[in-house]
C-alpha cells in the first residue's frame, strides 16, 4: 500500500510490548508467584493477561478480592518483573525497534504548554517509572497508570484520559499498541490506533480492526509538526 501520512494533535504509547520489551521480566514474574499461588498454568495466563492491569490479572488469575492485597501484590509482581529481568541471565526491560527515533524527535518537545504525546499504561506508576528509567525514556508531563482509572483497557478510560492530560480531543489522538485490549480501548475512546505486532500474532490484532497495523515502530515515522501535534507516517506492506 506504501506510506500512509497524517497529522494528529498527540500520540499516546502503550508502554510494554509498545515501547519496550519486558517479557522475560514478566515470565519470572509469574514463575515467581507461581511458587505462591500453586497451579497457575503460566504460559495460559501469558496468551490473555499482556495489556491488562496487573490488578486485573492477579484477582482473575490468583482469585485475591481484598483490595488491600491486591495493590500489596501488584507491587510485589511488578517488583518481580524488574529483579526476574535482570537475573538468570534474562534480557532485561529493553527498547522494542524503532522506538529511540521516534523519542528522540519527540521529547525535545516535552515542555511545550500542550504536551504532543502520552504514555498510558496498564503498568503501576512505580514500576512503569522503573521501566522507563532502565530503557532511557523520560516519563512525559502526561502519564496514565494504573492507578488513575477505575477500568483499566479494553474500557476507554485510560485513553480518554491520556487525550485530556494533552489538552486535545481523543478524535483528534493516535493511539499505539500492541494488545488487543489496548486496541479496543483505543477505538473505543474514538482514537485513531495502530496496532503492532510485537506481542501478539497479526490475526489476533486483526481481530480488533486497528486502523493501522504493522510488524513495529520501525515502519513508522514521526515528527514534531510545525504549529504542534506531531507528524505521522505509516509505511504498510
Amino acid at each position: 500500500m506504501g506510506a500512509i501520512t497524517f497529522h494528529v494533535d498527540a500520540v499516546l504509547f502503550d508502554m510494554d510490548g509498545t515501547l519496550v520489551d519486558s517479557t522475560a521480566g514478566v515470565i519470572g514474574a509469574w514463575e515467581t508467584f507461581a511458587e505462591t499461588y500453586p497451579g497457575l498454568d503460566v504460559q495460559k495466563i501469558l496468551s490473555s493477561s499482556h495489556g491488562v492491569r496487573t490488578v486485573d490479572n492477579l484477582k482473575k488469575y490468583c482469585g485475591i478480592t481484598s483490595s488491600v492485597e491486591l495493590e500489596k501484590e501488584a507491587a510485589r509482581f511488578e517488583e518481580a518483573i524488574v529483579t526476574s529481568s535482570k537475573a538468570n541471565g534474562r534480557n532485561g526491560i529493553t527498547l522494542l525497534s524503532g522506538v529511540r527515533s521516534i523519542m528522540d524527535e519527540l521529547v525535545p518537545g516535552k515542555n511545550n504548554p500542550k504536551p504532543c504525546w502520552a504514555i498510558v499504561t496498564s503498568a503501576t506508576r512505580a514500576y512503569a517509572s522503573a521501566a522507563l528509567e532502565i530503557s532511557g525514556i523520560p516519563v512525559p508531563d502526561a502519564f496514565v497508570t494504573a492507578e488513575d482509572v477505575t477500568q483499566g483497557k479494553p474500557y476507554p478510560d485510560p485513553y480518554l484520559l491520556g487525550a485530556y492530560k494533552c489538552g486535545v480531543p481523543p478524535g483528534n489522538c493516535l493511539v499505539v499498541e500492541d494488545a488487543p485490549s489496548g486496541v479496543a480501548s483505543g477505538l473505543a475512546a474514538g482514537c485513531a490506533v495502530i496496532g503492532l505486532i510485537t506481542s501478539h500474532t497479526k490475526e489476533q490484532m486483526e481481530a480488533k480492526h486497528p486502523t493501522y497495523l504493522v510488524e513495529n515502530l520501525s515502519s513508522v515515522s514521526m515528527k514534531m509538526g510545525a504549529n504542534g501535534g506531531v507528524d505521522v507516517v505509516v509505511n504498510i506492506d
